[in-house]
């Protein structure tokens, strides 16, 4: 079975004019859509294929400060708060709650470099309890083990992939913006350089502005109009079981990691992914070196699925016919079924209360990445009007509220709502050796 989704049916028709066109209806581009409405302009929200349908619906859900890369911290630190924001703002039941993220550990050297964590974000106002021994174990009392250390962080916590972008997007839809599922954008219109519309299958929009929020197929739209962002997608496969155990709502193990969703709870193991073969990937293997070095324990050759599925092609496409975009509406990879296994083994021998629990579905999804596991947010030098945001390396969902606000900050010369610099695509430019995120 495929990762649930709440589909939602969002009536609308081709606008013939927009003052923002945001391309992808994933956490980000509805987070920036809404922002953007919020603040009074015509915004119009275009979706090869469902809200959400991607990796937005795909990810474990969690929302968390811990561990995060220095870049990212303050993205992260604002995203909490607007996650609270925009279950307000909508009216609806996000999922989020600030239950706390739990980690648990018997490595000393994993422990000590999350003690180090805490006290470089206690600096920043971020509070994280190291824990003890025995808090550790009093903590992680559903394992049934004694654990050597571990980190809470209270103030984190978790959304619901199924439900968030959905319903982030119906309110974007009352607050006027026309949201167009099914509605694949082909390319950009330009005069003198600059964008003065996007070329949907519907027709065209005209606009200043495009943001492009396109997950895993950002790479592959830039290279139409010559600009080179370095993508490259690692495949994921997690799986979720039904109520049944005594589980906490958010756990990291070596092991293996739980998160609460719904009536059950999601199982993954982190960091582990297939590497598929792409012709994008063998034409950034050199800036991506760094990035998969430093994974190398956690990343596996993949197959075939990447050129299946077309999201990294170096083609060039015409805008007067169908595109890979109409070909692929959904992302849906082939599951991984030996990563399964293990994932479903690993929980069982943690939680021996999973023994007679059902799994209820399993899915992959495509994690697209930078060379430095940081987004790239920004307008792009080479085309005028058109904001990059891609490249979330896994931590999208999550800082997705905080990079739509950016995006919406940039496209209305506010003041942004963290240092944009971090985060700006110009940066690839240069090498990724040292400067590679934690994860």
């Amino acid at each position: 079975m495929p990762a649930p989704l709440l589909h939602v049916d969002i009536p609308a028709n081709l606008p013939s004019q927009a003052d923002v066109v945001v391309i992808g209806a994933g956490i980000v581009g509805t987070s920036a859509a809404f922002f953007l409405a919020e603040r009074g302009l015509k915004v119009a929200l275009v979706e090869k294929g469902r809200v959400g349908a991607e990796q937005s619906s795909r990810n474990w859900g969690w929302c968390r400060q811990q561990n995060r890369d220095a870049r990212e911290l303050p993205m992260s630190t604002k995203s909490l708060a607007l996650w609270e924001h925009l279950s307000a703002a909508t009216g609806q039941d996000l999922g989020f709650r600030r239950c706390g993220l739990l980690y648990l550990s018997n490595d000393q050297a994993e422990i000590e470099g999350w003690a180090n964590w805490c006290r470089f974000a206690r600096d920043l106002g971020v509070i994280s309890h190291p824990l003890t021994a025995e808090e550790a174990s009093a903590r992680g009392a559903a394992t049934g083990k004694t654990w050597k250390g571990g980190v809470f962080s209270p103030s984190d916590g978790i959304a619901d992939p199924e439900r968030a972008a959905p319903l982030i997007a119906r309110g974007l839809a009352e607050r006027g913006g026309a949201v167009l599922q099914y509605c694949a954008a082909r390319g950009l219109e330009l005069e003198g350089g600059r964008v003065a519309g996007v070329i949907t299958e519907r027709g065209t929009i005209r606009t200043r502005v495009a943001v492009l929020a396109a997950g895993a197929w950002a790479s592959s739209f830039c290279r139409q109009y010559g600009v080179r962002f370095p993508q490259a997608s690692i495949r994921s496969s997690i799986l979720s079981v039904a109520e049944g155990a005594a589980l906490p709502d958010a756990l990291h193990t070596a092991e293996v990691s739980v998160t609460r969703r719904g009536r059950g709870h999601t199982l993954a193991i982190s960091g582990r992914a297939r590497v598929d073969v792409t012709p994008q990937q063998m034409r950034f293997a050199t800036s991506f070196l760094p990035m998969f070095f430093k994974r190398r324990r956690s990343l596996a050759p993949g197959g075939l699925e990447g050129l299946r599925s077309g999201h990294e092609s170096l083609a060039r496409w015409a805008l007067d016919r169908p595109t890979p975009m109409e070909a692929r509406r959904i992302l849906d990879p082939k599951v991984d079924r030996v990563q399964i296994a293990e994932t479903l083994r690993r929980a069982r021998a943690l939680f021996p209360g999973l023994a007679d629990v059902p799994v209820t579905a399993s899915w992959a999804g495509y994690i697209d990445s930078t060379p430095d596991g940081v987004p790239a947010i920004g307008e792009t030098a080479e085309v005028p009007g058109l904001i990059l945001a891609a490249g979330f390396s896994g931590h999208g969902f999550g800082i997705g509220p905080g990079a739509g606000h950016l995006i919406a900050d940039l496209v209305t010369d506010a003041r942004p709502i963290v240092d944009p610099v971090p985060y700006h695509p110009a940066r690839f430019a240069r090498s990724a050796w040292g400067k590679v995120a934690e994860f």
